[in-house]
């Protein structure tokens, strides 16, 4: 019996609040007064987990894979970009075993919003729902989240072969 390869992945992503812009956290529209500044949907959650997971693989970060100066990633859906992530994963042979995320922001109140979440990224990892976990937090009215100026997230994933 082998005993499956098992590495650990941390991502961390931020981005500035912007005026126009729909909040997409997780793969789902949060209702807000502003949204995320970003070259794609800036759905900070996704990131976070997209560099948590190629991390843990050794494969860079999504800056490398989906550079902000490519304009055929401007305005792209996150949940588009995890599922391409998923799929360099499959092909070393890895399987994602589960997700801890923390989004970090003042406003707005995310927790009815977490179960779709999770449903979101775990029908794109092809995992259950209970191995997605994803908390929100504040940040206490400290630094830049405190004042409202953006949000961020952290991610910590398991892979194995």
């Amino acid at each position: 019996m082998s005993v499956p390869k098992i590495r650990v992945g941390y991502g961390y992503d931020v981005h500035r609040y912007v005026e126009g812009r729909k909040l997409i956290l997780g793969g789902v529209t949060v209702p807000a007064e502003r949204g995320l500044l970003g070259h794609s949907d800036a759905d900070v959650l996704l990131h976070a987990i997209a560099d948590a997971l190629l991390g843990a693989a050794a494969m860079r970060d999504i800056g490398y894979h989906f550079p902000d100066t490519d304009p055929r990633y401007a305005g792209a859906d996150s949940v588009v970009l995890l599922r391409e992530v998923f799929r360099l994963l499959l092909e070393r042979g890895y399987r994602v075993g589960n997700i801890d995320a923390t989004i970090v922001a003042e406003a707005p109140k995310l927790s009815p919003f977490v179960p779709r979440m999770q449903e979101r990224i775990a029908e794109t990892l092809d995992l259950s729902v209970d191995e997605v976990s994803i908390k929100a937090t504040t940040n206490e009215r400290m630094g830049f989240v405190g004042r409202e100026e953006g949000m961020a997230a952290h991610a910590v994933v398991l892979i194995y072969q």
